[in-house]
């Protein structure tokens, strides 16, 4: 096993939202504000639980255009307000249990992100890392070769949250 001391290569995304810091934080640790952004595109909320604390959870069930549900979840290592999340992401159950990947088998059933934001004349950037945690090489490997799917991804959702903020900006 591999565990987080021991890693090799990060997931690295980052984006400039035209909304101060404050708000940006916000939508992120608001599960009301979550709801309405969150997740791929095109995918429908199905819950949207959060408990912002370290060792407390967001957990979320989606659904997606063909009417699969998926479910995820973060357990919240640190908060550090308008600064600084870490959480440990992986795939879950409705109940808030542990699951793999729905269509990846081998992909890690953990990844310790990390969220940085700051702000600069009122636009706040969000820097997004990322690495597996107590993965096996096999899943590290799946983790590291699907980085052009994930910033893809990433893109769309973050997408979503910037059409979102420009409904809020007061």
């Amino acid at each position: 096993m591999v565990n987080e001391k021991e890693k090799t290569k990060e997931f690295t995304i980052t984006r400039v939202f035209n909304a101060p810091l404050s708000l940006v934080w916000q939508v992120h640790t608001d599960a009301t504000h979550l709801a309405k952004w969150w997740g791929p595109k095109g995918f429908k909320m199905l819950k949207c639980k959060l408990d912002l604390r370290p060792g407390g959870m967001f957990h979320y069930g989606m659904e997606s255009p063909d009417g699969q549900a998926m479910w995820g979840k973060f357990v919240y290592r640190e908060v550090n307000p308008q600064t600084k999340l870490v959480f440990v992401v992986s795939f879950s159950d409705e109940n808030g249990g542990y699951t793999r990947h729905p269509l990846a088998p081998i992909w890690p059933l953990e990844t310790l992100n990390t969220m940085m934001l700051t702000e600069n004349n009122g636009k706040t950037t969000l820097v997004l890392s990322g690495h597996p945690i107590n993965a096996s090489e096999e899943e590290c490997n799946m983790f590291y070769s699907a980085f052009d799917g994930m910033n893809q991804g990433f893109k769309g959702t973050y997408d979503q949250l910037e059409e979102y903020l420009t409904t809020i900006i007061k």
